[in-house]
């Protein structure tokens, strides 16, 4: 399974870790994802979505 948010597309981005010498390395940002139970299509589903789109209200969460 890829580490990409179900909802906005959001998934790792590259970038340089530097040290206080300045030697550089390549690193990995992980977007924080979580899985949800989100409603889809009137089913419910579990999902990998971004910290960022549950604070937004972007899903909707299943009623029991």
């Amino acid at each position: 399974m890829a580490r990409q948010c179900a909802l906005c597309g959001k998934k790792p981005t590259v970038g340089c870790r530097v040290s206080h010498a300045h030697n550089v390395t390549k690193r990995v940002f992980q977007p924080n994802l979580q899985r949800v139970r989100v409603t889809v299509n009137g089913t419910p589903k579990r999902l990998m979505v971004c910290t960022r789109c549950i604070k937004s209200g972007k899903l909707k969460k299943p009623t029991l």
